[in-house]
């Protein structure tokens, strides 16, 4: 008898110690996970490391990042387990078997085995050792498990949702980054041009010194102007360096693939049809992924809150059981030391007293559904806001890069006179260099206008939902 206390304490006491340790930086081992039903796309829970050669276009930037930017994996492995919980409760409605054991010691000898006719002899002990295999399936329980089973599924919706909306926002932010980049190097291709026309035009003011035609004075102020440009050529290359950087932490690579190219144009014509107002509301209605997840997580929370009202129903189960019992110590009486049982019954719960949880769970989840409530609301009028703040960027970029596209000719043009006025002494060095700095603002401005724009068309996508 001692041996078996100390047995059945040892495991007691040190059975944590047959758990495996879980090292939460090593990857997960699972099985291959299913895609988000959502919508067609593929799940990549693996980092992409291939490295394309030659410079990215457009397509080939937003593919290798909804691959591997860890982000869409998470969202990936979220709705995989919100998938699971499903399972759980779905699980829950289904019978369950479970091998149940247990060791017994009572103050009085209690019969090993219950008689099954009067006058049957028995043994009596007061150490028992029980194993039953039980079987066991809820009958009813007030639709707690088929609510839960239905807002499992609405979060699985939720979640799914969720993952594409992440997508579409990594679509959104990899095209805002590639254009920007476009536009930064032409930017510093303006700069570039401005420090050669500077340069060449020292030389014609060196000549024009020592020709006697022009004072040291011009020269001076040239050397200022191209200075300053030298140091803005500093500054935009820094900043071109900083964009391929969170090019790079988008596409979810490691810092070494620092040397990576790009290949696109900033085209102020596009072929994209932009819808009106409501056509593209309408889109986002059916579209628009953080909407068609606040609105299954708001019917969520409704079945919750019917799981918590069905606590103050009655819980029906059906019970089954089959096993042995032994006797462990010291018997009297006549019989066998070992005996098989087995039940076949119904089980009732009724909730009479519970200190107020059933009541403060159903408030609980009210105050949940409110509270999504208010959230779907807020999305409604930020998808409203989203639309119409693309609409009006599209309408505005288009239209000032129009108005300054015809300006740059102007402004080449203006340069060009001054210059040529300079040279033969009638015009000032001031008048050149305002010139030439009116040509590369009006050139800069352009092509981040033009930057702009097709960053507004990518942002009217994502506040449609679509990529």
């Amino acid at each position: 008898m001692k041996k078996l206390l100390a047995i059945v304490a040892l495991l007691l006491t040190n059975g944590c110690a047959f758990m495996p340790h879980t090292d939460p930086y090593q990857p997960v081992n699972l099985p291959t996970q299913p895609s988000p039903q959502a919508r067609s796309a593929p799940f990549h829970s693996q980092a992409f490391t291939d490295i394309p050669e030659g410079p990215l276009t457009l397509p080939q930037t937003i593919d290798i990042a909804l691959r591997n930017n860890p982000e869409i994996a998470a969202k990936g492995w979220d709705t995989s387990a919100a998938q699971a919980r499903r399972e759980q409760f779905d699980g829950e409605r289904l019978p369950s078997l479970n091998a149940v054991g247990g060791y017994g010691h009572a103050l009085d000898r209690q019969r090993l085995i219950a008689a099954t006719q009067d006058g049957d002899p028995g043994l009596f002990t007061r150490d028992v050792v029980a194993g039953d295999i039980v079987l066991s399936m809820p009958l009813f329980t007030g639709g707690r498990l088929v609510n839960q089973v239905k807002a499992a599924e609405l979060l699985h919706q939720a979640a799914s949702h969720q993952f594409f909306r992440t997508r579409e926002e990594i679509v959104f932010n990899v095209s805002s980054v590639f254009f920007s980049i476009l536009a930064q190097k032409r930017v510093i291709d303006s700069l570039a041009f401005s420090q050669r026309t500077l340069s060449e035009h020292l030389k014609r003011i060196d000549a024009l010194i020592k020709a006697q035609k022009a004072a040291k004075v011009d020269r001076m102020r040239t050397e200022v102007r191209l200075a300053d440009i030298d140091q803005l050529m500093v500054r935009e290359k820094n900043l071109l360096a900083i964009q391929h950087r969170a090019l790079i932490n988008l596409l979810g690579w490691n810092t070494r693939f620092a040397e990576i190219t790009i290949s696109g144009e900033l085209n102020p014509e596009t072929t994209s049809h932009v819808p009106d107002l409501e056509s593209a509301l309408m889109t986002a209605w059916q579209k628009r992924a953080d909407y068609l997840a606040a609105r299954s997580a708001i019917e969520a929370k409704a079945h919750y809150v019917n799981v918590a009202k069905a606590g103050h129903w009655p819980r029906v189960s059906f019970q089954g059981a089959y096993g042995g019992r032994w006797a462990a110590g010291s018997t009297v009486g006549s019989g066998d030391e070992q005996g098989d049982v087995g039940r076949l019954g119904l089980v009732m719960e009724i909730p009479l007293y519970e200190g107020g949880q059933i009541n403060a769970r159903v408030r609980e989840q009210n105050a949940g559904l409110a509270a999504a409530q208010e959230r779907l609301r807020a999305i409604v009028h930020q998808v409203r806001l989203d639309v119409e703040t693309a609409l009006l960027n599209i309408d505005s970029s288009r239209e000032r890069a129009a108005a300054i596209e015809k300006s740059i000719t102007q402004a080449k043009e203006g340069l060009r006179i001054e210059r040529q006025k300079y040279d033969l002494g009638k015009g000032a060095i001031v008048d050149v260099l305002d010139a030439q700095n009116a040509l590369l603002d009006t050139e800069t401005t352009y092509y981040r206008m033009l930057a702009e724009f097709h960053r507004a068309l990518a942002q009217l996508k994502l506040a449609m939902g679509e990529e």
